[in-house]
């Protein structure tokens, strides 16, 4: 399935307000997760800007984050109208989120189809997952449907949301497209592990593509208070209200995914099964393929100096600065400003509730 971006009119919305609390303290509620630099000189979001720059031009791509970090994005992002950062004023879930995105995209553009993509997540290579977006742009035109992108889980995690699969409805040059049975939670080891045994189950990449009418059919059906509120807000796209109007118009919504809100109960839902490498960077242990180990297992980002130590990472942001370790083993090092943290490698994914309660005891 040949397919032309022009022809496909493809407008790319890139999703940038989590707050990726398990990298603290490097991440914080002030510069969540998407603004670092972790893999070199561009942050995440500026990675997932250049992953898409080859295909549509800037003012094509609309960015969502929270409206704390407009500037920010803006900083990052000086290829993009300024317009096309958006601000939302609340936390709402994915489903505020692309109600707005799929109103403003149909106000600004037409019916395009849309990509919605995230600002803080690892893809390689380039050209197999530019291969794998326009299958499914083509896809979603031809089907009329919704899709989503399904990755082939590497074990059974029970951090990501699964896709169960059903019969295989289009094969693209080694793209296989299939119906889609059921959005499935997180689920416990074993449930995950029976998933993956059973062949028919992928993760959920929190990545999608649909036409624009076709999305907001679907939302205008299961989420009308959705449509209703942020219809009106956008009324006001481009004015002195709009801020003002956005707050109003979200202030009601319950929080809910999209997934939740609208795929698991929508007709005509399709992923595409992709094969390039995808990685959430969910904590600092997803840092350490990205990084060379020396002689004794240590990975390490800044300067560091180690005797007697093995299989520890290490991030300094400070390159002035030295990290030290003697006779340790296993550990997460982690210095930024004026926090450290020390955590042994299983425990990193209680970072998360470290961080929860440090926000209870200064309130």
């Amino acid at each position: 399935m040949d397919i032309n971006t022009s022809d496909s009119d493809l407008v790319v919305v890139i999703m940038a307000g989590g707050v990726g609390t398990r990298f603290w303290p490097v991440s914080t509620a002030r510069r969540p997760k998407q603004f670092l630099r972790l893999f070199g000189d561009r942050s995440l979001l500026q990675m997932s800007y250049d992953r898409v720059s080859g295909l549509v031009p800037p003012d094509r791509i609309l960015v969502l984050t929270n409206e704390a970090f407009v500037p920010e994005v803006r900083e990052q992002l000086p290829e993009i109208p300024g317009d096309n950062v958006i601000g939302e004023p609340m936390r709402r879930d994915t489903a505020a989120a692309v109600t707005l995105a799929g109103i403003l995209c149909r106000n600004r553009f037409g019916n395009p189809v849309m990509a919605i993509l995230t600002a803080d997540h690892m893809i390689e290579p380039l050209p197999l997952f530019h291969k794998t977006l326009l299958s499914a742009v083509n896809g979603a035109i031809k089907q009329n449907g919704l899709y989503t992108f399904g990755i082939s889980p590497a074990y059974p995690a029970t951090g990501y949301g699964y896709l169960e699969r059903g019969e295989r409805v289009v094969e693209d040059d080694g793209i296989e497209h299939f119906q889609l049975l059921r959005f499935k939670e997180k689920p416990d080891r074993a449930t995950a592990r029976s998933y993956i045994e059973s062949g028919r189950f992928y993760w959920n990449s929190g990545m999608f593509v649909w036409q624009t009418d076709v999305i907001m059919a679907a939302l205008k059906e299961h989420l009308p208070d959705h449509v209703e509120q942020i219809a009106a807000a956008c009324a006001h796209d481009g004015t002195e209200d709009w801020s003002q109007a956005l707050r109003a118009a979200f202030e009601p919504l319950p929080r809910i995914s999209i997934d939740f809100g609208v795929m698991e109960k929508a007709p005509h839902v399709y992923c595409v099964a992709s094969r390039f490498s995808w990685d959430d960077v969910g904590g600092w242990l997803s840092l350490r393929k990205y990084m060379s180990a020396d002689e004794t297992g240590n990975r390490c980002f800044g300067w560091t100096q180690s005797l007697d130590s093995a299989n520890n990472l290490i991030f300094s942001e400070d390159s002035k600065e030295v990290v030290a370790l003697v006779g340790v083993e296993d550990l997460v090092v982690v210095r930024s400003k004026n926090a450290t943290l020390v955590v042994h490698k299983d425990r990193t994914e209680e970072v998360k509730k470290l961080v929860e309660q440090m926000e209870k005891t200064d309130s």
